[in-house]
């Protein structure tokens, strides 16, 4: 029991370095990059499910609120997470859980992860926009034209990638033993 406790750990500590290891591929295209972060957490999502992927987001952002540069661009600290993009940050927590919940009831379907890593990907988009909107004073239409419109269609193929490759690492994980 108490190897498999500690396998689980180590587990989640990879895929939050796993997600900070992603955010690097940024592309920066307006006031709000393009990252690898939404990929990660769902990729996250559908190997881990709901508890365990949380875990890993949770770390990750623990991670990067006491100095450890593990955010995009190498950046770190309570600036980043209390500044405009610190909405889709704290999103990630509700987008792995929302996520791998969703998963987790249809027994890691191909099918239904792709519709649960759509689901989480909006999950953080809707994060962002409202902490956009309210950290930024802005109103609502700006905050949706900034922090969601450009990143839906990224969003749905980051969304179908992570539910593709996801499915595949997991079976192997399980057959494995690893999960």
């Amino acid at each position: 029991m108490r190897n498999k406790k500690l396998k689980q750990l180590i587990i989640n500590a990879l895929f939050a370095v796993i997600i900070a290891i992603l955010a690097q591929i940024v592309i920066p295209l307006g006031p709000i990059p393009f990252t690898g972060q939404t990929f990660a957490v769902g990729l996250a999502a559908t190997i881990l499910g709901a508890r365990n992927s949380t875990i890993s987001v949770a770390v990750y952002l623990v991670l990067g609120a006491i100095g450890v540069p593990v955010f995009a661009g190498m950046t770190a600290g309570l600036g980043i997470i209390f500044g405009p993009t610190g909405g889709f940050l704290i999103g990630f927590l509700f987008s792995a859980y929302i996520t791998g919940f969703l998963i987790e009831k249809t027994n890691f379907s191909l099918a239904y992860a792709i519709f649960a890593n759509i689901i989480g990907a909006f999950v953080t988009l809707l994060f962002g926009a409202l902490w956009l909107k309210f950290s930024g004073d802005l109103p609502w239409g700006t905050a949706f034209t900034v922090g969601v419109i450009p990143f839906i269609i990224p969003g749905i193929l980051k969304a179908i990638l992570a539910a593709i490759i996801g499915i595949s690492i997991r079976k192997r994980l399980v057959t494995a033993k690893l999960l």
